[in-house]
């Protein structure tokens, strides 16, 4: 079911299983994508990595990420782009920015309980029934019930990831620390350049991180210039010295040293690796 506005307003819920399962790669410009999993088993390589989700697990997507399918048997679908509903523009209504999406290298991915599938599953009712009306309303209507999901999921998460430790002020900055990474990693590699866009001191980010998360954030710097060099060696014809510049290395040495401490192969052995292959674990 899909509704299109007459701005270009793309709405789309979808049950998808092995027989349609290249409605993955229906990619929209501008889209955001939900994947609520309804069996067990089913496998995505998500940016080079391999994924198992089960069951009422739950992941969100963006069209920077490079997808590939290995089984899929069913899952629900949700999508929508820029002009049905800008999460940028609005996250003070939703508070996801930097949690489900835009959140650099993190991949998002939910575990909800029994209670939280629950409502899930009333709001996603909703959404079906909204979808096959015609009024005037519609598109406020739709809109209403995909911020009321992303609510209930960036709730879930923040309770998931432990974000809970820290009071709203602070899962505010680390939201805003994820989100500049994501604008500019290429360009930016330290802490410090990232707190004086924050107008913190580094120390202040680093204290925050240390209690909210497993990670600091100069890792979380990594992580992402590490996933960029993954996607572009995995899925572009560019050569290794043209990638290790876009993400800020000068020289092919030093992104080559860069890129084997954290994936312990080379990237001239990645690159030319099978997708289908293992791949090492990120290493610290």
């Amino acid at each position: 079911m899909k509704y299109i506005g007459r701005t270009d307003e793309y709405f789309e819920l979808s049950n998808v299983d092995h027989n349609n399962c290249d409605r993955l790669h229906d990619t929209q410009k501008n889209q955001l994508l939900l994947l609520w999993f309804t069996s067990d088993n089913n496998k995505l390589t998500i940016d080079s990595i391999e994924h198992t989700f089960n069951t009422n697990q739950i992941v969100f997507l963006t069209e920077f990420h490079q997808v590939e399918i290995n089984k899929i048997y069913g899952v629900k679908l949700l999508r929508f782009n820029k002009p049905f509903y800008c999460i940028l523009d609005h996250d003070s209504e939703v508070g996801c920015k930097g949690i489900l999406f835009f959140g650099a290298a993190s991949l998002p991915i939910l575990s909800p309980s029994e209670s939280e599938i629950e409502v899930l599953e009333t709001v996603w009712k909703m959404l079906i029934i909204e979808m096959e009306s015609k009024d005037r309303l519609q598109l406020e209507m739709l809109q209403m019930m995909l911020k009321r999901i992303l609510i209930l999921c960036t709730r879930i998460y923040k309770n998931q990831e432990n974000y809970q430790v820290t009071d709203n002020t602070k899962v505010d900055l680390i939201r805003e620390f994820n989100f500049l990474v994501e604008k500019h990693f290429r360009e930016k590699h330290t802490v410090a350049e990232y707190a004086t866009l924050l107008n913190k001191s580094p120390k202040t980010i680093s204290n925050l991180f240390k209690k909210a998360s497993s990670k600091t954030p100069l890792r979380f710097i990594q992580e992402r210039k590490m996933l960029e060099a993954r996607r572009l060696l995995r899925h572009s014809d560019k050569g290794i010295s043209e990638i290790g510049y876009e993400i800020g290395f000068n020289d092919i040495q030093a992104f080559s040293r860069f890129f084997k401490k954290y994936e312990g192969v080379s990237p001239s052995i990645f690159k030319s690796s099978s997708p289908e292959g293992k791949l090492p674990i990120l290493r610290e």
